[in-house]
């Protein structure tokens, strides 16, 4: 520490650390979603990095390379297996801490840039899932992002050279899985650490928010470190042992390779993060009011994103401080309709 005080500014930089607390309360377990969103980011990096030791991506070379990890390669499968499983937790993780901080109006003045840098760091999240589930080149994964990517490419004026620009071509193939490994390893991350940065920075400034009615009764607060840092800590260890455990006993499946000149097999569907979207826009109508179905599927769930994204500027706190009514109702609505168009998207063909 003296050999660091004499370089660096150190002690300062240990108390902007410590300056940050948390607001102890009967919902203080939703503190732990982002700690775990992080965490399970931070998998994801370092198995992502063992994972491309081997990986070559190609047409040609993806699926036999991943086919190779997990048969040839000592752990490679558990490797493997823990970052397709971390990728899914760590978005249902994310989904939890969105929700959560939305229904505690996390997002008021004077935090609205941070629940914007979190939104943005949310769909880049999404982002990861799309661009990552090509890159085994398999059967479903194939199939599903020509459908994914086919639905982009009906957005008007827009649609087309977006299509391009995913696809690298007019149909999926090995220029397609090219320029998805490139966005997942490159473009993504560093835009996501980007954001990443300022979230964190906006957080140690600002603090912690406390549920807007509770706020006035709170009487306890906790450092954030070290007593809330060990606490965060044990969570980690427990998700990791949760992560180890389903790598372990339920491996993920590597499949059948891509044949881009087979047909689409029966049933196919997108991760289930993408169900609830891909089920809306399977039950529109051709038609409606003269406009192309799937066009206002998609039109819909974009006004939403941007809605959702500029939420604290189009949701007013009264005077009294009260939470706004609305906010739970539309939380509520929303989860009920993800969970059952993701539902449906499962159980109906």
């Amino acid at each position: 520490m003296n050999w660091l005080r004499e370089r660096v500014q150190i002690d300062e930089l240990l108390l902007f650390m410590r300056k940050k607390d948390l607001p102890v309360h009967k919902r203080f377990i939703w503190y732990y979603f982002g700690g775990i969103t992080l965490f399970l980011f931070g998998i994801q990096v370092i198995t992502g990095m063992l994972l491309l030791l081997y990986y070559k991506p190609g047409a040609d070379t993806a699926f036999e390379s991943v086919q190779f990890l997990i048969t040839k390669v000592k752990f490679g499968w558990l490797i493997r297996s823990i970052h397709s499983w971390s990728a899914n937790l760590m978005l249902l993780a994310a989904f939890i801490h969105l929700f959560s901080n939305f229904f505690e109006c996390s997002y008021r003045k004077p935090r609205e840039l941070t629940w914007i840098s979190g939104m943005i760091m949310f769909l880049l999240t999404l982002g990861f899932g799309f661009s990552g589930y090509l890159l085994p080149w398999n059967e479903l994964a194939f199939f599903a992002t020509k459908v994914g990517t086919d639905i982009a490419g009906v957005i008007p004026l827009v649609g087309k050279p977006v299509l391009l620009l995913l696809r690298g071509g007019e149909e999926v193939t090995g220029a397609t899985l090219t320029r998805f490994f490139g966005i997942h390893i490159s473009i993504l991350p560093a835009v996501f650490l980007l954001f990443l940065g300022v979230h964190l920075i906006l957080i140690q400034v600002q603090g912690i928010s406390a549920p807007m009615d509770l706020e006035k009764k709170i009487t306890r607060r906790m450092p954030f470190f070290p007593n809330f840092a060990l606490r965060d800590a044990a969570v980690w260890l427990a998700i990791l042992n949760i992560l180890v455990l389903l790598a372990v006993l339920f491996p993920w499946e590597l499949g059948v390779k891509a044949d881009p000149y087979a047909p689409a097999p029966a049933g196919i569907r997108p991760e289930w993060y993408f169900l609830f979207m891909f089920q809306t826009l399977k039950f529109l109508p051709a038609q409606v009011l003269f406009v192309e179905g799937e066009l206002v599927g998609i039109g819909s769930f974009t006004l939403v994103g941007v809605i959702l994204l500029l939420w604290p500027f189009f949701e007013r706190i009264s005077s009294r401080g009260e939470k706004p009514k609305l906010v739970p109702l539309i939380g509520i609505i929303a989860i009920v309709y993800i969970l059952i168009m993701t539902i449906l998207g499962y159980t109906i063909g």
